[in-house]
């Protein structure tokens, strides 16, 4: 099986790819939605965090993600403590949607990761998609976005890797600046290119 990393920074349209590759007949799975639930009443992410960071549960008994990104954007390091706990709970997620994929003869599998760079993970796939688009078209969808600011935005930007970066290190470029049919078009091309392609990164990091 194919394991395709997808990712770019934030409002560069990794949820319009993801779903355009859905349509495809191919399977995603998203790290932003698996930390969804991991913050949702009764996930495993909950007690630590609650302990790791008090105040920052909600009266639902799930996170308050406001008073959790309160509490980030007060103290810097406080990113590295919370990724000690989520992700390797993200991992196991990642892996047991791509066991699954396995076991029904999938051929191809995505992995949509925001910070796959940024984390390594690009050693964990076979091939890499970044999504781009120009700052200023980037900062406009991210600020129409409800409850964002400049300030978090900026935060958030500062712990992504420059977008010039992820295009140099990518296997394949999406130009999402243009109308979403466009868009779509650069995915199935890609898609396109990569039916029959075989990999190794679910032997090596995976099984």
């Amino acid at each position: 099986m194919l394991i395709i990393g997808l990712t770019g920074s934030i409002g560069m349209g990794k949820t319009t790819a993801a779903a355009r590759i859905r349509t495809l007949g191919v399977g995603v799975c998203d790290a932003d939605a698996i930390v969804h639930k991991l913050y949702k009443a009764g996930g495993a992410a909950v007690a630590p965090i609650g302990a790791a960071f008090p105040g920052t549960l909600a009266e639902n008994g799930g996170v308050d993600r406001q008073a959790l990104a309160a509490t980030l954007l007060a103290d810097g390091s406080a990113f590295k403590r919370l990724e000690a706990i989520v992700h390797p709970l993200v991992h196991a997620a990642e892996r047991a949607f791509l066991h699954a994929k396995v076991a029904k003869g999938a051929e191809k599998a995505v992995l949509e990761i925001p910070l796959l760079f940024e984390t390594g993970g690009e050693k964990r796939v076979d091939v890499t998609i970044v999504v781009s688009a120009p700052p200023d078209i980037q900062r406009q969808r991210v600020l129409e976005r409800p409850g964002m600011t400049p300030e978090k935005f900026e935060q958030i930007v500062s712990r992504q890797a420059p977008d010039e970066e992820k295009r140099r290190r990518a296997d394949f470029v999406v130009d999402t600046s243009r109308t979403i049919p466009e868009t779509e078009a650069q995915i199935d091309r890609i898609m396109a290119q990569l039916d029959g392609r075989t990999g190794t990164a679910f032997a090596e990091h995976w099984a």
